[in-house]
């Protein structure tokens, strides 16, 4: 038998092998405890999105119009031209960032145009809905 200092992760150890002629190796435990493993450092949730800014609107009833707040993809049109709209209204849903964005009528009013169709890739302040 013979007699073994090994070198794990900076610990030393001592072994004992006996040597055996013509058949398999046949070790013996370790006479040092090995270390036990650390533990992974718990997981950090990620910060979360920052809030979309409001979209850039003037008032409905005086022609004014909402433009993209951010770049990204219409998702869905909600409304057409000649419907009449109240503040609050989600008018566009665009996605940007893989989250679904809702646009809102700043004021009551009428549509007059929409710039935009589902599947367009819009800029930030790109023009999407004017009103009458």
């Amino acid at each position: 038998m013979k007699k073994y200092i090994i070198n794990v992760n900076g610990k030393s150890y001592e072994v004992e092998v006996d040597e055996v002629k013509g058949g398999s190796v046949q070790s013996v435990a370790p006479v040092a405890p090995a270390p036990a493993p650390k533990a992974a450092p718990a997981p950090v949730a990620p910060a979360p999105a920052p809030a979309a800014p409001a979209p850039k609107v003037a008032p409905a009833g005086t022609g004014g119009s909402v433009t993209a707040p951010m770049p990204g993809n219409i998702w869905k049109v909600l409304v057409k031209p000649g419907d009449s709209v109240k503040r609050g209204d989600v008018l566009i849903i665009l996605e940007a960032m893989k989250m679904e964005n809702e646009i809102f009528a700043a004021a009551d009013g009428v549509v007059a145009s929409v710039e935009v169709k589902e599947g367009d890739a819009v800029g930030s302040g790109d023009l999407l809905v004017t009103f009458e």
